[in-house]
């Protein structure tokens, strides 16, 4: 391990019994300080952010991943707000006995202590990674991508500075270099962090779950379909698939794959409509793309490759089936367990819809753009986790939180 890279993670772990100590006033305080630095600083964090984006191509589907402006910087002001607002999560009792021998049992919220969150050109994850791991008790030792270096160095220069300013170790939060050599010595760092959170692609994701040697909870890459039923409303489906489509293209919950009900391919072309206005570029499969041809102008038969594709652009997917089965094992084979959607009005549909599809998140006659920490009323997100096991969907406060047993006695001994 490189000194550079030791050092930090030797302060981080330093600082771990500093940041679990601190009340719930003073994290709330401290995370209301940070936001109104960002907005009193926002012309500095704007300018390290328009060097990042002077070195990326504009048609690039991360561009606007990486782009921050005045009105961004306040809504992560605004979550960051939220989360500091939010009831604390520590020292809940999750659960409390007495055995029959009079020991009293409690199990007690507590912090993970120190983690690591690795993700790509997002500069919203470094405020947002501070702000749920202060308000948790952690400590976050954060490796972005170079993309984004600037814009991250400036927002953790920031966050050390009102940390210092307000009596708190600066150790609190810490910035890996934006190198390959510092991720893969974050993964090794066994008895230095206690956690480590990708948050990417899945290039990413699935180098961090093969290489780490310490724990991961895995985010997944955002595979995410809507299935538009036999008995759905079409102006319902016009506006969910649109706005699941083209509200920001280049976020895990954005539409890759439209799933129609053969019966109603007649309404295809409009529903695909507002789709147009964005020049959404629709690969179709052989029916759908008949039902299309001549009606919507950005049009090509779909390859097998089509299916299963986290597009994070304007691109999309459209897949015939001729029954809810059909739809459920489309899903089965290509989704990612992140969100998916159906749009019907028949209850007995949606039930099964509910019930079959194994993912995070499953929306009914809504856009799968709500699969989000803040739309849930988490404050900010960590992730979105795809796994089972633990945390599954988007990452609050209590996803990041472990637990201990707290065990009172009075002289007891065991038999």
């Amino acid at each position: 391990m490189s000194k550079e890279v030791k050092d930090i993670l030797t302060a981080a772990k330093a600082a771990r019994s500093e940041v679990a100590r601190l009340s719930d006033e003073h994290r709330q305080a401290l995370l209301c300080a940070v936001a109104d630095a960002m907005l009193s600083h926002a012309a500095e964090l704007l300018a390290a952010n328009a060097e990042d984006l002077s070195k990326m191509d504009p048609s690039n589907p991360l561009y606007d991943r990486l782009k921050l402006d005045a009105g961004r910087l306040e809504g992560i002001a605004a979550d960051m707000r939220s989360v500091a607002a939010l009831p604390s999560p520590l020292g809940r009792v999750l659960d409390e006995r007495t055995r029959p021998n009079g020991l009293h049992l409690r199990k007690v919220s507590v912090p993970f202590g120190v983690i690591g969150m690795i993700y790509e050109a997002r500069p919203n994850v470094t405020w947002d990674v501070f702000a749920l791991c202060l308000k948790s008790g952690n400590v976050c030792v954060l490796k972005g991508g170079k993309d984004a270096s600037c814009s991250n160095e400036a927002a953790v220069k920031l966050i050390k500075s009102t940390l210092v300013d307000n009596g708190v170790t600066a150790a609190a939060v810490n910035l890996l270099p934006a190198t390959h050599e510092a991720t893969a010595e974050l993964l090794g760092a066994v008895g230095m962090v206690d956690l480590i959170i990708p948050r990417g692609g899945r290039r990413l994701i699935d180098f961090v779950r093969d290489n780490a040697r310490v724990p991961v909870i895995e985010t997944g890459a955002g595979v995410v379909d809507c299935y538009f039923d036999a008995a759905g409303d079409l102006e319902m489906g016009k506006a969910i698939v649109k706005n699941a489509k083209t509200r920001r293209v280049s976020v895990c919950n954005a539409l890759d794959c439209l799933v129609v009900h053969s019966s109603r391919l007649k309404d295809l072309a409009s529903l695909c409509a507002p789709l147009a206005e964005k020049n959404v570029h629709i690969y179709a499969d052989v029916r759908a793309f008949e039902a299309l041809e001549g009606s919507y102008p950005y049009l090509e038969p779909a390859g097998e490759d089509a299916f299963g594709t986290e597009y994070m652009d304007y691109k999309m997917a459209i897949k015939t089936v001729d029954s809810l089965d059909g739809a459920l094992e489309h899903i089965a084979r290509y989704g990612s367990g992140h969100s998916e959607s159906i749009v019907t009005d028949d209850p007995e549909t949606a039930e099964i819809f509910q019930r079959e599809v194994d993912a995070a998140c499953v929306y009914v006659n809504a856009p799968t753009s709500f699969t989000d920490g803040g739309q849930f009323g988490l404050g900010a997100e960590i992730g979105i986790s795809t796994q089972k096991l633990g945390a599954r969907g988007p990452m609050g406060l209590e996803e990041i939180t472990s637990y201990k047993w707290l065990i009172d006695g009075s002289g007891q001994v065991r038999p």
